[in-house]
C-alpha cells in the first residue's frame, strides 16, 4: 500500500503583534540607499570608533576570552560601570548584585518589561517614544497607556501623567535625553516625577542611552541621582551609543538588588549572556573616562555645524538639548504629511529623515521630522547643501 500523499502547508496562527510591520528606520535607510541619498534618518554614526577600543577587544580575543562569560556579565565590566555611575551620579550600585550587561539597550528594556509586567498590567509611555516600548509591553501581556508630552516643547505634563495612573499601573518608561525630540529632563522635572511616584508601587524604566550627549553645559539628570527614583528604577544605558559601536549591541542595566534578581531570571533565558571579548575590551577602555567625558563637546560641535548650516533657510530648527538628533518644523516648506515629506525629501532632494509621527501610537502629524547628526562633517555638509535648496 502506498503512503498517503502529504500536502505541505504552513500552519496559520494569530500574530502577537498584528499591527507591527517593518520599522520606519529600516524603510527609510533602504530608500536612502536606493536613491543615493544622504542618510540622516537612522540613528547610527558613519564614522569609526576609537582604534584603541578595537585594539582592546582584539586583545581580549587573542587572550582567549572567547567562551561564555558569567550570566550577568564580565565582573570587570560590571565594576567599571558601577564605578562610573558613582563618580558621575553619586549612587553606589553593587557590581555583583545590581549591574547586568545586556545585548544592547533594546534587549535590556524588553527584559525589564518581561520581568515585571503581568497580563492586564498597565505601563505608561510618553509619546513620542522609541518604537520598541509599546510592542515590548504587548508581548508581556500588558496594556500600553500613552500620555503625550507637551506638543512643541516635548516637556512632561505631570497633570496628564497623574491622571493616567490607575490601580493597574505597573510601570512607567521615561527617556532622557529624549529620542526623538532631543529634549533633556531637568532636575525639577525629575523631582516632580519622584514626588508623583512616591506614594505608589509603580516601577520606573529609565532609558538613558544618550546620557553622555547633553549640551550647553547642562547635566544629565539620571534617575540614579534621586533616591526615590533609584529605589524603583531599572536604569538602562548603551555602550553602542556612547562609543560609536552600535553594531556591538552591548548595554547595561542598573537596579536595586530585588529588581535585578527578577531581571536576571528573564535575562538568563532570553540571551543568557553577552559577547565576551567585547565586554573585556570595554572594561579595559573604561579605565580612561576621557572618551565619554568629552562626548558632549564632540556632538555639540556637530549639532552646531548642522544648525549653523541651515540658518537662514525656511526650515525651523527646534531646540536640540541632547542626543544626536535635530528636529525640524517643515511647515514653511511643505504641507505634505510628515511620512510623505520624508519619502519626497529622500527621492527628490537626496536627504533621508524620519517623520516624528512614527514615534506616536496613532496618527499625530505636526509637521516635524527628525535628522541624525552623528555623521562625518563632510556628510553633514553634503546634507546641508541639499537641504538649503528647500
Amino acid at each position: 500500500m502506498e503512503p498517503p500523499t502529504i500536502i505541505p502547508h504552513t500552519p496559520t496562527f494569530t500574530s502577537k503583534l498584528p499591527q507591527v510591520g517593518t520599522t520606519i528606520f529600516t524603510v527609510m535607510s533602504a530608500l536612502a540607499a536606493e536613491h543615493g541619498a544622504v542618510n540622516l534618518g537612522q540613528g547610527f554614526p558613519d564614522f569609526e570608533c576609537d582604534p584603541l577600543l578595537v585594539e582592546a577587544a582584539n586583545h581580549a580575543m587573542k587572550a582567549g576570552h572567547n567562551q561564555y562569560p558569567p550570566m550577568p556579565g564580565v565582573l570587570a565590566l560590571r565594576e567599571a560601570v558601577a564605578k562610573k555611575i558613582e563618580a558621575i551620579h553619586g549612587r553606589n550600585y553593587s557590581a555583583n548584585a545590581e549591574i547586568t550587561i545586556t545585548a544592547g539597550a533594546t534587549q535590556a528594556i524588553l527584559t525589564a518589561i518581561l520581568a515585571v509586567v503581568h497580563p492586564g498590567d498597565e505601563v505608561i509611555v510618553l509619546d513620542p517614544c522609541y518604537d520598541s516600548y509599546a510592542p515590548n509591553i504587548t508581548l508581556a501581556g500588558g496594556t500600553v497607556v500613552r500620555v503625550p508630552l507637551t506638543p512643541g516643547t516635548f516637556r512632561p505634563d505631570f497633570g496628564l501623567i497623574s491622571a493616567a495612573i490607575t490601580s493597574r499601573t505597573r510601570a512607567m518608561i521615561i527617556n532622557s535625553p529624549h529620542n526623538p525630540s532631543a529634549t533633556v529632563w531637568s532636575a525639577n522635572e525629575m523631582l516632580a516625577l519622584q514626588d508623583l511616584l512616591a506614594p505608589t508601587n509603580i516601577l520606573l524604566i529609565s532609558d538613558e542611552v544618550y546620557e553622555h550627549m547633553v549640551f550647553d553645559q547642562a547635566e544629565h539628570q539620571s534617575a540614579a541621582r534621586f533616591s526615590g527614583l533609584a529605589a524603583r528604577a531599572f536604569i538602562v544605558s548603551s555602550f553602542g551609543k556612547t562609543f560609536h559601536v552600535t553594531g556591538w549591541k552591548v548595554g547595561t542595566v542598573a537596579a536595586p538588588a530585588p529588581l535585578m534578581s527578577e531581571f536576571r531570571k528573564v535575562h538568563q533565558f532570553n540571551v543568557f549572556t553577552v559577547n565576551t571579548p567585547m565586554q573585556y575590551g570595554l572594561a579595559e577602555y573604561l579605565r580612561n573616562p576621557d572618551p565619554y567625558l568629552q562626548l558632549p563637546a564632540f556632538y555639540q560641535a556637530k549639532r552646531d555645524l548642522f544648525r549653523q548650516g541651515l540658518e537662514g533657510s525656511r526650515l525651523k530648527l527646534l531646540p536640540s538639548e541632547g542626543t544626536y538628533f535635530q528636529c525640524i518644523d517643515i511647515s514653511a516648506v511643505s504641507n505634505l504629511r510628515e511620512s510623505d515629506f520624508c519619502q519626497w525629501l529622500t527621492q527628490e532632494i537626496g536627504v533621508a529623515a524620519i517623520p516624528l509621527s512614527a514615534f506616536y501610537g496613532g496618527e499625530f502629524d505636526q509637521g516635524v521630522v527628525r535628522f541624525c547628526f552623528a555623521k562625518k562633517n563632510e556628510t553633514l555638509l553634503a546634507a546641508i547643501e541639499r537641504l538649503r535648496k528647500l
